[in-house]
């Protein structure tokens, strides 16, 4: 280990900073961010430094180096771009015995700067001993991705509840077995997404070993339209919580494997004519598993409010007092139409855009074709599939010309994306000359003739 990792505590001690440029900007902002009384030392600064100093968060010596600055300094930090005056603030904070960085000179320096992922109170800090920063900064990227900014809140409420907790679990085994369990589940999802009242309730209860700690809960989870790289950070942690996963027809293979491995798979796909559950038998099915204790995970194609019956399904749990979590997703709409090249509103070609399903409860096909043939319009059709051919034939009927530029994109934004363009008159031709299979999505308007010039995913398409 080429370097011991060491949190230092900034706040109110004296820092210098040699430096008046953007990479000495850079250094500021963090040691300020500490609460570090900072001085910088450089004849001039950027604009940025210069309003920090104009506004009172630092001190500015509009002077050269000399080592009589370094005095008792708390740190030191030299980031000009003269060598010589970076090498001689080294020389005296070491003589001094105090720490120092020089920037991108990890042999001048006693200390380096890591890439930081703040969540305070929570700090993340990632180095590679100054040999390669940018490789830090990458690893800081992906960690970024997978810490919740709601970590802070944790953390702080944790710290609240310390001394609760110890008085009552002296036994460090049993203590670090209850904050495993506490900062999991419920409780932490409570704090992250700001109901501390409902979270100090649950942590009370978990220090009384309250038998209603041991209630289950929902989480109703938009998946996006099937790309894992489009789901929400609050998406994916939920996946990794979850003790039953109850997914749907259009969950794409990807997407489920994201889920925790232990968890529990139900599969209560629909599709038209074809339930494998009714939605009543669903609704009942999470009712009961939550009552169980188990952590329920609703994982649903797109967004679970456009479409996807999430209503229904939240309005079951709440009259039945169970806890439940919404996280919305991209829904299909927006996502099949960016992954084509097709914008849904455009100045010259649409004002409006309109989502609607192809078949409503009683199977049946009952649009209101007078608001949906209206010039300057995008309509998506979801679940439009098996009824193509009455589609197209109303909108026809109803107005729209044959001509009408039209799209139907099968398994959007994944790697097996197909697109198919034409029109209204040769749409169902389209379907069934290509074997178009669900997930798919209808797109018609004029903005569909775009997307021969502004599609940009992997091309897998056609015309007709």
């Amino acid at each position: 280990m080429d370097y011991f990792p060491i949190f230092v505590k900034l706040e109110g001690a004296s820092c210098l900073l040699v430096g008046g440029g953007e990479v000495a900007l850079r250094k500021a902002r963090l040691l300020l961010d500490a609460g570090a009384r900072l001085t910088v030392v450089a004849p001039e600064l950027v604009p940025e430094l210069a309003e920090l100093a104009g506004g009172g968060r630092l001190q500015h010596l509009p002077a050269r180096f000399d080592p009589a600055q370094v005095g008792s300094q708390r740190l030191v930090v030299a980031a000009t771009c003269d060598a010589a005056v970076n090498r001689a603030v080294s020389e005296a904070a070491q003589a001094a015995n105090i720490p120092v960085n020089v920037v991108d000179a990890p042999a001048l320096s006693t200390y380096i700067t890591p890439a930081i992922i703040d969540r305070s109170p929570l700090v993340v800090a990632v180095s590679t001993g100054g040999a390669v920063p940018v490789l830090a900064r990458l690893i800081r990227a992906r960690l970024e991705s997978m810490i919740p900014a709601g970590f802070g809140r944790l953390a702080r409420f944790a710290g609240a509840w310390r001394e609760r907790v110890k008085a009552r679990f002296t036994d460090v085994d049993e203590r670090r077995a209850f904050w495993e369990a506490a900062l999991q589940g419920p409780l932490a999802e409570s704090v992250m997404a700001g109901a501390d009242a409902d979270a100090g309730r649950q942590m009370q209860a978990l220090i009384d070993r309250d038998a209603r700690w041991h209630a289950g809960c929902v989480y109703l989870v938009g998946a996006g339209p099937g790309n894992p790289d489009l789901l929400t950070f609050r998406a994916l942690r939920l996946m990794q919580q979850a003790d039953v996963v109850l997914y749907d027809k259009l969950i794409a293979p990807e997407l489920l494997e994201l889920v925790r491995r232990d968890a529990e798979r139900v599969y209560v796909g629909k599709a038209r004519a074809d339930h494998t559950l009714p939605q009543d038998d669903i609704n009942a099915l999470m009712v009961r598993l939550a009552k169980a204790g188990r952590r329920v995970l609703r994982l649903k194609g797109g967004d679970p409010f456009t479409f996807g019956r999430g209503g229904e399904e939240i309005a079951t749990l709440a009259a039945e007092g169970i806890p439940f979590e919404v996280v919305p997703g991209i829904t299909s709409a927006s996502g099949a139409a960016a992954y084509a090249g097709i914008p849904l509103t455009h100045r010259d070609h649409a004002q409006s855009v309109v989502f609607v399903t192809g078949h409503l409860k009683d199977g049946s096909v009952g649009l209101d074709w007078p608001a949906l043939v209206r010039p300057q319009q995008t309509v998506v059709v979801y679940m439009g599939l098996s009824g193509i051919k009455e589609l197209a034939e109303g909108f026809m009927q109803h107005g729209k010309p044959a001509s009408t530029p039209a799209a139907l994109i099968e398994s959007a934004t994944t790697e097996r994306q197909r697109v198919f363009t034409g029109t209204l008159e040769t749409l169902s031709d389209l379907a069934r000359a290509h074997a178009v299979k669900s997930p798919a999505l209808i797109i018609v308007g004029e903005v569909v003739q775009l997307s021969g010039a502004l599609a940009w995913f992997r091309r897998n398409e056609g015309a007709g």
